[in-house]
């Protein structure tokens, strides 16, 4: 089967752990522990799927047997498991944060084995099975920002993704600065929060239409920039800035909205919607998905 995107970066076991009451440090409140598929690229991947698109996971997963476990779950949800890169000797990664009433409390991403392994996940891309050289892939890539800055400064300089169309999402603000070599890249499109926004830009928006003046200051080619239940924005070299404001929704999760808000946006930009059209229809789908509980 034939991808129509690929989704490159963290596939991991996320665990986490949720509370209907505010948190403070040292809580300790009865709650639902899960443990589902997530990380960055796989939340991309799942939405994607969801509306019919066929990816494929370019990623580290470990031999052991929660790789195996892993790797069995995303077959089962049609995602394309043949070109992840499947280590012997590093563990499969996992993602363990809290989440109360008030929020995300904390969080650790223990993303060590993607880092580890660098770019032999992109080997498909470059031996001839998804790309070369002197025929890069042209199509949609879906990139996290869990690979080392190194490696995500390889990509912005590599012929071989010269030609794709390039969506870009941090992994946290910890790790925001890491896409700034992807920065100016012209095919690159941004979605960032607006802490995330600040960083890259060096600047201190209070907005998040400001935030994406900033970073297309900065030399970004497009940008999309969220900031909660608040006003967000995307931002066009070409035509400037437009802002749209989500649906109220009492909020039941948070972990995974801001990679379920840029899946839905390229699925309303590849159906043909217009840019207030796909932005509007983004904001609707991450609002659904934080007012779901899945009690």
């Amino acid at each position: 089967m034939t991808p129509d995107i690929l989704c490159i970066g963290s596939i991991l076991w996320d665990i986490i752990g949720r509370a209907p009451a505010a948190m403070r440090l040292g809580s300790d409140v009865p709650g639902r522990i899960t443990r589902l598929p997530g990380g960055v690229a796989m939340n991309i991947a799942m939405t994607l799927r969801r509306f019919g698109m066929t990816p494929a996971l370019l990623t580290a997963i470990g031999r052991d047997a929660e790789g195996d476990e892993l790797v069995a779950a995303c077959d089962r949800m049609g995602l394309l498991t043949g070109y992840v890169y499947r280590s012997d000797d590093l563990p499969t990664d996992r993602y363990m944060a809290i989440e109360g009433a008030n929020g995300l409390i904390a969080a650790v991403a223990d993303a060590h084995s993607l880092e580890a392994a660098g770019d032999k996940i992109l080997r498909p891309l470059e031996d001839g099975r998804l790309g070369s050289d002197v025929r890069p892939w042209a199509g949609l890539i879906a990139l996290d920002g869990n690979l080392t800055e190194a490696l995500l400064s390889e990509i912005a300089a590599s012929p071989v993704f010269a030609a794709a169309d390039l969506r870009v999402a941090p992994a946290s603000p910890g790790k925001a600065e890491r896409l700034l070599p992807l920065l100016a890249h012209p095919t690159a499109t941004l979605y960032v929060n607006l802490e995330e926004a600040n960083i890259l830009s060096k600047a201190q928006s209070s907005t998040a239409p400001e935030a994406a003046a900033a970073l297309l200051a900065r030399g970004a080619s497009r940008v999309l920039v969220t900031n909660g239940g608040y006003v967000s924005a995307e931002g066009h070299r070409d035509v400037g800035v437009i802002e749209d404001i989500p649906p109220p929704v009492l909020v039941a999760r948070v972990t995974g909205a801001g990679d379920t808000f840029m899946a839905a946006h390229i699925v309303e930009e590849i159906r043909g919607a217009g840019r207030k059209a796909a932005l509007a229809a983004a904001l609707r789908a991450a609002a659904d998905y934080v007012s779901y509980s899945g009690d």
